[in-house]
């Protein structure tokens, strides 16, 4: 006996329901990964740009029990100003000092040195971060 092959012959007239869908499947896939990838791309040049100063520190030393001296480096437009936070935590991560430093230099880097009073010996330093505005807008 011979074997009778159900159905059509493959290739021969068209592609099938399955296939359609997966090509389907695909477009869409690549459509949506091209829309995700725009949109990340605006949301971090967005957020990039909208970054006012950027900081950083350069070195920092507990002098004492209740003082930390930190070197501030902080790059922005020049005309803007603007405050960066910095912080200080014990041995135990416990937030022994905290400052807010103004930043209103008219130069475009700014070097400076400063004080952070403390509660108990500061392990490190920290930059929280810095928020700007332009001039004459804040």
């Amino acid at each position: 006996m011979t074997a009778v092959r159900e159905g059509l012959p493959d290739g021969r007239y068209g592609r099938s329901a399955d296939q359609r869908a997966d090509r389907k499947l695909k477009i869409i896939g690549a459509v949506l990964g091209v829309v995700l990838l725009g949109v990340v791309g605006w949301l971090g040049v967005s957020y990039i740009s909208g970054q006012d100063l950027s900081g950083r520190i350069i070195t920092w030393d507990a002098v004492s029990d209740h003082e930390v001296k930190v070197h501030l480096e902080v790059v922005k437009g020049a005309d803007d100003t603007g405050v960066c936070t910095l912080r200080s935590q014990a041995t135990d991560g416990s937030e022994v000092g905290r400052k807010d430093v103004t930043i209103d230099q008219r130069t475009g880097q700014v070097d400076t040195e400063v004080t952070v009073r403390t509660t108990k010996r500061a392990t490190n330093a920290i930059l929280v971060g810095c928020t700007g505005s332009a001039a004459g807008t804040g």
